[in-house]
């Protein structure tokens, strides 16, 4: 999910419930999702420019530092991807219950 698909999410949440403004400025979930998509994106961002700077031979850049920024990326990712399975899995749950 990126993070204008999150703001779309964020804009269709808060035109249901009206309370857009209200969540954005008592941090609330869509503003927590908001900073955990943006530190995975910045740490991919980071990898990236590790890796490039490793491979034109950029001064001070080293393959260890590159594997090391890539590895936390990884790291990221897979945090991120776990945590939506289990929203989604908390969903599905919530959705299959019979009122």
């Amino acid at each position: 999910m990126t993070i204008s698909a999150l703001s779309s999410v964020q804009a269709l949440v808060g035109a249901d419930a009206g309370t857009s403004q209200a969540v954005a400025t008592q941090g609330g979930f869509l503003n927590l999702i908001d900073s955990a998509l943006r530190n995975v994106s910045s740490t991919q961002n980071a990898a990236a420019t590790a890796e490039s700077g490793y491979t034109v031979g950029a001064t001070g850049s080293t393959l260890g530092g590159a594997l090391v920024a890539s590895d936390r990326a990884q790291v990221a990712w897979n945090a991120t991807v776990a945590v939506r399975n289990e929203v989604v899995a908390a969903y599905q749950s919530i959705m299959s219950m019979q009122f």
